[in-house]
């Protein structure tokens, strides 16, 4: 009797252990089965985006979809926002999916699917919308708008502080944007701005103009992932200098007879104009010889009267500057030098001439120099001193003295020489 109670006992235990790991294993399965599974979603802008929630297990528990600023969307098969662009694809026990129409920027961002249990179990969705800018095909999938160059207008004074800023918008991630200065990339200060769910990137270059700028060409670059190559913008820069002129020649040794020209460069932007000529401060003194044609001055057959300075003159609204040119013209069977002799101010024949006159000045310095020192050499004074007359053998400085007195035979031969 005894035996049959315990054999009793220990069957009645060995069953309640069974139903009692069926029903944790049974409660954990319900539990893990409960958590809300969902998915990200990528989507161009104007698309259709659907949001899909769903769950293993639900003990009739309802499911709710909420955007990113926590506002139900649905609650079950109840809408609970007044969105016509949101609508109800399917509603059960186990799932929950909602459709956004013509997503926009505005519609991006972290999503949230809860079951209603205790506690209330969440999980997290990224609705991305690509920016609607660049086509493929009929699709539009790229990212960052066409750059823009602003800031500068045409033309620009010289000495004037530009400042270029480049501009593109709506892309995500922020786009990169590049200057170059003609092909040679140049730095610029950025500036990135969040704009609603996409980025305005502007980049501006500021720098003092001269007129080594005047026709540069100013790039701006666009560079995305989005891209296969970038979007570029260019601003082609307008400077206005002052002039600066310079005298050319024809020929390397104008002679007498021979046809001459000078053209008169000039440098400026506008370009200055008109051109004028002189002579030495005066009109031009032939001109049936001397023809002026634009910039340029033909001298037809020259002769010695032709020598002089000869000027250019020229001006913009920015100022005026000039040029001069001295032409020397030599005889008609002068062999002439290897280079030019006409310059500003100075020619051939002064050198020689100045050349000439030193050396023979140097020459005749130095011969009188030689003569007069060898004169001088010769002709040292000189002069009898007192011991040398009778001192050596007076006993006495007074007898000295005395006998120095009348002594005069001798004194040729106690006469002292200096050279």
């Amino acid at each position: 009797m005894i035996v049959k109670q315990y054999l009793m006992f220990i069957l009645y235990s060995l069953c309640a252990s069974v139903f009692k790991v069926a029903g944790t294993k049974s409660k954990a399965r319900g539990i893990l089965g409960q958590i809300p599974i969902t998915q990200n979603v990528t989507v161009v802008e104007g698309a259709i985006a659907n949001m899909t929630c769903r769950v293993d297990y639900n003990d009739n528990t309802s499911l709710q979809w909420s955007n990113p600023a926590q506002q139900t969307l649905f609650f079950g098969d109840k809408k609970a926002l007044r969105d016509h662009r949101i609508e109800l694809v399917r509603a059960s026990s186990q799932e929950l999916t909602i459709r956004i129409n013509d997503v926009s920027l505005s519609d991006e961002g972290l999503y949230t699917c809860s079951l209603f249990t205790m506690p209330v179990r969440t999980t997290k969705a990224f609705l991305t919308v690509l920016g609607e800018h660049v086509h493929f095909g009929e699709v539009s999938i790229g990212v960052p708008g066409r750059p823009e160059i602003t800031g500068f207008t045409k033309p620009a004074m010289e000495g004037d502080v530009v400042t270029l800023t480049c501009t593109t918008s709506g892309s995500k991630p922020a786009a990169t944007i590049r200057w170059f200065r003609n092909d040679k990339e140049v730095q610029g200060t950025k500036e990135v701005n969040a704009t609603g769910k996409s980025f305005t990137v502007r980049s501006s270059l500021q720098f003092q103009v001269d007129k080594r700028d005047d026709g540069v060409a100013y790039t701006c670059s666009v560079e995305h992932v989005s891209l296969s190559k970038p979007y570029m913008t260019t601003e082609v820069l307008e400077v206005h200098y002052a002039p600066h002129l310079e005298i050319t020649h024809s020929l390397i040794i104008p002679q007498e007879g021979q046809y001459f020209k000078l053209e008169c460069v000039s440098i400026g932007n506008p370009i200055p104009e008109p051109v004028e000529w002189s002579k030495d401060g005066g009109e031009l003194p032939d001109i049936e010889r001397m023809i002026v044609e634009g910039r340029e001055l033909t001298i037809t057959t020259l002769n010695k009267t032709d020598n002089g300075t000869y000027r250019c003159e020229a001006s913009n609204h920015l100022g005026s500057s000039s040029a001069e040119y001295i032409l020397f013209v030599y005889a008609k069977d002068f062999p002439g030098p290897t280079t030019d002799p006409n310059a500003l101010g100075q020619h051939g024949p002064d050198h020689a001439l100045i050349g000439g006159v030193v050396a023979v000045v140097v020459f005749i310095t130095l011969c009188l120099i030689i003569v007069l020192g060898r004169y001088l050499a010769r002709h040292k004074g000189t002069y009898l001193t007192h011991e040398a007359k009778g001192a050596e053998d007076a006993p006495d400085a007074d007898t000295a003295i005395i006998n120095a007195e009348g002594n005069h035979v001798h004194a040729e031969e106690k006469k002292e020489y200096f050279i």
